[in-house]
C-alpha cells in the first residue's frame, strides 16, 4: 500500500494563512472589515497577485435624485455618479522572535507554533494601532498636540484647516456651535464637564450629523442587511454613556441578567454601536493609540477622541499577506521565526476640488465627536 504524504513545502504555506485568518479576527475592528463598499473598513488584497507599491479605491456616495415615474422619459435626465478616487500606500511590516533549542524540537512547523502566540499578539496589536491612528490622522499626516515635544505631525494651522474642511461632520461637546470658530484649540477650549461628556443625546447628534453631511455618510451594512453606524470609544466617554444610559436600561431593557446594567460589552443606541476600545483612553503621542487631549477643555479637563464610522470610513490594502521565515544561529542553539507582511491601512478622504481630488480634504465615512474625558477621581 503507498501512503500519500504531505509536502513540507506545504507546511509554512498552511501555517502562514491559519496565523493571517487568526489574527485578523482576534483584531477588535475584525467585525467591520470586508471587501464591499458598504464595509466600514474596505479591505483590498489587489497587490498580492501583482506588482506595486499602493492600491486605489473609489469613494462611492449614494444617488439623492428623484428619478422618473411612469412614462417620463429617462434618456437625458440620468443622474451623474459621485464616485472619488482614494490611494492608500503599502509598507513592509515584520517582527521575529527566537526560541532556543532547549524549548523547542528542531523542526521548522514546531519552531513556528513555539512562537505563535507572542507573534499573533505582537501582529493584533500592531493592527488595532494603525486603525486608531488612521482614525485620528489629519489628511494623512500623523496626530500630533501642541507641547508634546514633537518636531513632525499636524500642526496647529492644518488641524484649523481639517476643521474648517470637515465642518459638517466634526461634534465638539454637544453642541454643533462650539466648532464655529474654525480654530480647534478654540473649539474643544469649549468642552466642558457638565453637559459635554458623552451621552445618547450626543450619539444621536452625531448620527445626525452622518445623514446631513455633504455628501452624506452611508451607514454599513453587517450580515443580516440591517444598516448601522459604528463609534469607538475609549473607557472614559464608554463610563460616562454607561452612567448616562443607566435609566433607559432600567426603563427600557430586557430584565434579568441579559440588561446591559449586568454585563459589559457594546451599547447599541439610536442605530449606532458603541464600541469600547481600551487602548483609545491613552494620551496623544505619535505612532501611539492613544485618543485623550490632556489639559484642552475648559478649565484644563481632559478631552477624548471618539469616530462615529459609516461605510468606507478607512482603507485597509494588503500588498502581502503574512508568511513567515525561520533562521538558525549560535551554531544550531538559537532558533529564529519571523513574519512579515506588507499592507496598509489609512482614512479613506476625498477632496472638495473634485477635479484633483487633492485638496480641501474630507474624511469620506467617519464623524468626529470630542467629549470631556475626566479621569476617574
Amino acid at each position: 500500500m503507498t501512503t500519500t504524504s504531505a509536502q513540507t513545502g506545504l507546511t509554512p504555506q498552511l501555517w502562514d494563512d491559519k496565523f493571517f485568518t487568526s489574527y485578523v479576527r482576534a483584531n477588535q475592528f475584525a467585525r467591520y472589515m470586508g471587501q464591499s463598499e458598504y464595509d466600514m473598513i474596505q479591505v483590498k488584497q489587489d497587490l498580492t497577485k501583482k506588482r506595486g507599491d499602493s492600491v486605489t479605491y473609489a469613494l462611492v456616495n449614494d444617488l439623492t435624485g428623484a428619478g422618473k415615474t411612469g412614462n417620463a422619459v429617462l434618456k437625458g435626465q440620468e443622474e451623474a455618479l459621485m464616485s472619488r478616487s482614494f490611494k492608500v500606500s503599502v509598507e513592509l511590516l515584520r517582527n521575529a522572535v527566537t526560541v532556543h533549542e532547549w524549548d523547542v524540537q528542531k523542526s521548522a512547523i514546531d519552531l513556528r507554533d513555539a512562537a505563535k502566540a507572542q507573534l499573533r499578539s505582537w501582529a493584533t496589536k500592531k493592527m488595532r494601532t494603525d486603525i486608531i491612528a488612521a482614525l485620528k490622522s489629519i489628511n494623512g499626516v500623523s496626530y500630533a498636540y501642541a507641547g508634546n515635544g514633537t518636531t513632525t505631525g499636524t500642526t496647529e494651522a492644518q488641524k484649523n484647516d481639517w476643521l474648517v474642511d470637515n465642518s459638517d461632520r466634526v461634534l465638539v461637546g454637544s453642541t454643533v456651535a462650539n466648532t464655529v470658530s474654525g480654530v480647534h484649540l478654540t473649539a474643544l477650549a469649549t468642552c466642558e464637564n457638565t453637559n459635554d461628556k458623552l451621552s445618547k443625546n450626543v450619539i444621536s447628534l452625531a448620527k445626525r450629523l452622518a445623514k446631513k453631511a455633504s455628501p452624506s455618510i452611508r451607514p454599513i451594512e453587517l450580515d443580516n442587511g440591517e444598516e448601522w453606524f459604528v463609534m469607538f470609544v475609549g473607557s472614559l466617554p464608554f463610563r460616562d454613556l454607561k452612567t448616562d444610559m443607566a435609566t433607559t436600561h432600567a426603563d427600557a431593557g430586557v430584565r434579568g441578567r441579559d440588561n446591559p446594567l449586568f454585563h459589559d460589552g457594546d451599547i447599541v443606541y439610536d442605530g449606532v454601536i458603541v464600541r469600547e476600545i481600551p487602548e483609545m483612553s491613552a494620551a496623544f503621542s505619535l505612532g501611539g493609540a492613544g485618543c485623550l487631549e490632556t489639559g484642552k477643555g475648559a478649565g484644563g479637563i481632559d478631552i477624548a477622541t471618539n469616530f462615529l464610522c459609516g461605510a468606507q470610513a478607512l482603507a485597509c490594502a494588503w500588498a502581502q499577506r503574512t508568511v513567515s521565515r525561520t533562521d538558525i544561529d549560535d551554531y544550531g542553539a538559537q532558533y529564529g521565526v519571523a513574519i512579515q507582511e506588507i499592507r496598509g491601512i489609512e482614512k479613506m478622504t476625498f477632496g472638495k476640488n473634485a477635479a484633483t481630488d487633492t485638496s480641501d480634504l474630507v474624511d469620506h465615512g467617519v464623524v468626529t465627536v470630542y467629549t470631556a474625558a475626566v479621569a476617574d477621581g
